[in-house]
């Protein structure tokens, strides 16, 4: 409840539009009471053809003869309660009549106070009592005109705060995958984060709506016909709200099953987008290995999990309007059976309890029956009301935890400028651990000049990769420190650093754009000559020209519309582009035909002059563009020069 609550207050800066949608509620609902309540003139005045301005006056008259018999009769009691010796207990009984006509006298006081306030207005309808049934229900349909329009306006308004709401999530948890460390990324997967970004703000958002839409129109229109009804008998609407308590215990034992089924709805969509994202990112391995039978059914089992969960919340969810349905149903119900017993007996009381001051009419009790008949229609609306806000609460409680993850690579306060080119990339006793059991690298103390080209070699496995990632600061060391230029790379601002190197991987990774927007994604300012240049360096442009469309070749998802080997050159030739001072190369040549191969290390040769290179390779001719070889085997690194290892 509490990041629920954290998401209102969110939402609540947009207030000028919420105190807009909140007065267009309150119209609704006092024009649905007011509906309701335009029956009194029509029942009680106009189908016994009397005239509403007759009717108020009588009923001016009436009061004003009431008031003054009841003076007479309390300036009586008291002059005979003053005026002799009565025993104790007649005078006690006459002080008791004295205090009841006291507030008969003060209610009708009251009634001859409204009647007195409405008389003028009154004098704008028509005397005629046709005519005024007329005008009633031509008010009718107006204020079910006006009703709507302020209900359209309010859905609308509180429907933009929502999904302005849910765009913001987005945005953040989108700027959230994009600051994480690998290892966090890692921890809830494209899958997690398709879900967070997909389904959970959906339901924070149908949430958001809920409570700034149905949680306050509903509940006014309620109030707005109670408090009619409380106008007519106070008395009589506490009686029927007599199975409000059971109802409200049996919504919050709801409620509970609602939400732990949402937040189990939840998981299921994760595991869901996991499933999915799997099998069709890897689909050419499903079907090389024939196993689209298995992903299948991990598929259909999947979705049956989640079917299953799904039958559960819509039975809870249906159960909400039998309840709450029921409430309103025997509102109704006890209204009718109490108002029939006292309208028919002319009584004011039931089992010895007041229920009006006055005998009920007809009119009177029909007017109350409508009342209660509107309260009970948005009583049963609110159990779609209380499903909204349990599946906003899960939809809360599982993104703003992820939005207050902390990254473990948070740049520092006053971040350390440094010259560029660096001098020297060092690391010194440095440890690290994936998960704090086995450790990849063991107390590394490895120096890197500026313009050294430096080639690491190892067994798979032997923890190549995570030193360069901990030199691009992927990840921080679990103990020791990455210098660069004797600054620890903790105290150097992420976007400095990372700006410094230009990186090429094994696995290309390539969007589902052009190619002049892959290889602009290098540097985004540069112009096309500077692309078309980087191509070449990178023996790229003579199958990009070969294209219908050249460079505006769009190369599909994860660029497979193009081979192996022309991927990873136009990943080179972003690289190129990008002219960074640290040129990092993880098997950069792995998909390349020997030719290729030749041409880009005559371009390496040329590209890597006073650049450092650092180079994750087993290729000899690789190796040929060396200065020095680092070894890396079961997390102990060893270096050496170049010459002498390929003496060895």
């Amino acid at each position: 409840m509490h990041y629920f609550l954290r998401a209102l207050r969110d939402a609540a800066k947009s207030w000028p539009l919420l105190l807009a949608a909140f007065l267009c509620s309150a119209g609704v609902a006092a024009l649905w009471g007011a509906n309701i309540a335009a029956l009194f003139p029509i029942i009680e005045v106009t189908l016994n053809g009397e005239s509403l301005q007759t009717w108020n006056g009588r009923r001016i008259s009436e009061t004003d003869e009431k008031i003054e018999t009841l003076r007479k009769e309390i300036g009586t009691l008291q002059a005979a309660l003053g005026g002799q010796d009565l025993p104790a207990d007649e005078a006690t009984a006459t002080r008791q009549r004295i205090d009841t006509l006291e507030l008969e006298s003060a209610r009708e006081q009251a009634v001859l106070f409204s009647a007195k306030k409405l008389d003028p207005w009154l004098q704008y309808l028509p005397r005629d009592a046709f005519e005024t049934v007329l005008v009633v229900v031509a008010f009718v349909v107006v204020s079910t005109f006006l009703k709507h329009v302020f209900l359209m306006t309010s859905t609308l308004l509180v429907s933009w705060v929502a999904m302005n709401i849910s765009r913001n999530l987005r945005l953040k948890v989108f700027d959230k995958v994009l600051e994480l460390d690998r290892a966090q990324f890692m921890k809830h997967g494209s899958a997690g984060f398709m879900a967070q970004v997909t389904h959970t703000t959906d339901m924070l958002a149908s949430g958001i709506s809920t409570v700034y839409g149905g949680a306050i129109t509903e509940p006014l229109k309620i109030a707005a016909c109670l408090g009619g009804a409380f106008c007519i008998s106070w008395q009589l609407t506490l009686a029927c709200l007599t199975m409000a308590p059971v109802v409200g215990f049996l919504m919050v034992w709801l409620n509970r099953h609602i939400r732990g089924i949402s937040s189990s709805i939840l998981s299921q969509s994760q595991g869901f987008h996991h499933v999915l994202l799997e099998a069709f990112n890897n689909v050419l391995t499903v079907q090389a290995y024939t196993m689209e039978d298995f992903e299948r059914q991990r598929f259909r089992n999947c979705t049956g999990d989640m079917m299953k969960v799904g039958i559960r919340h819509s039975f809870f969810h249906a159960l909400a309007n039998p309840i709450t349905e029921i409430l309103g149903i025997g509102m109704v119900a006890t209204s009718i059976a109490v108002g029939a017993w006292l309208v028919i007996n002319q009584e004011t009381q039931i089992f010895g309890i007041t229920m009006t001051e006055r005998p009920m009419t007809v009119p009177g009790i029909m007017v109350f029956f409508g009342m209660l008949i509107g309260a009970s229609d948005p009583v049963r609306k609110l159990s779609g009301v209380i499903t909204g806000v349990n599946v906003g609460i899960i939809g809360a409680s599982a993104l703003y935890p992820l939005l207050d993850t902390p990254s473990k690579l948070a740049d520092p306060a006053q971040p350390k400028r440094l010259p560029s080119p660096h001098r020297q990339i060092r690391l010194e006793n440095v440890s690290f651990s994936y998960d704090g059991i086995d450790t990849v690298l063991k107390d590394v103390n490895l120096s890197i000049r500026f313009g050294e080209r430096v080639a690491i070699v190892g067994p798979n496995g032997g923890g190549k990769s995570t030193l360069v990632n901990l030199i691009c600061r992927y990840y921080d060391p679990t103990a020791g420190h990455v210098f660069l230029d004797d600054v620890p790379l903790t105290e150097i601002a992420l976007q400095d650093l990372r700006r410094r190197i230009a990186m090429v991987t094994q696995q290309t990774e390539l969007f589902n754009e052009t190619i002049l927007h892959n290889i602009r994604y290098g540097r985004w300012d540069a112009t096309e000559e500077e692309i078309i240049a980087a191509a070449k360096q990178a023996h790229a442009h003579e199958f990009i020209a070969g294209f219908p469309d050249g460079y505006r070749t769009m190369v599909g998802p994860s660029g497979f519309r193009l081979s192996g080997g022309q991927r990873q050159r136009i990943s080179l030739a972003r690289a190129f582009l990008r002219n960074a001072e640290i040129l990092v190369l993880d098997e950069a040549t792995s998909q390349i035909d020997v030719e290729s191969e030749r041409l880009i290390h005559e371009a390496l040769a040329d590209y890597v002059r006073d650049r450092t290179v650092i180079m994750i390779t087993h290729r000899a001719s690789t190796l040929a563009l060396a200065d020095s070889i680092v070894q890396v085997e079961h997390g102990v690194v060893t270096k050496r020069p170049a010459k002498q290892s390929a003496a060895a």
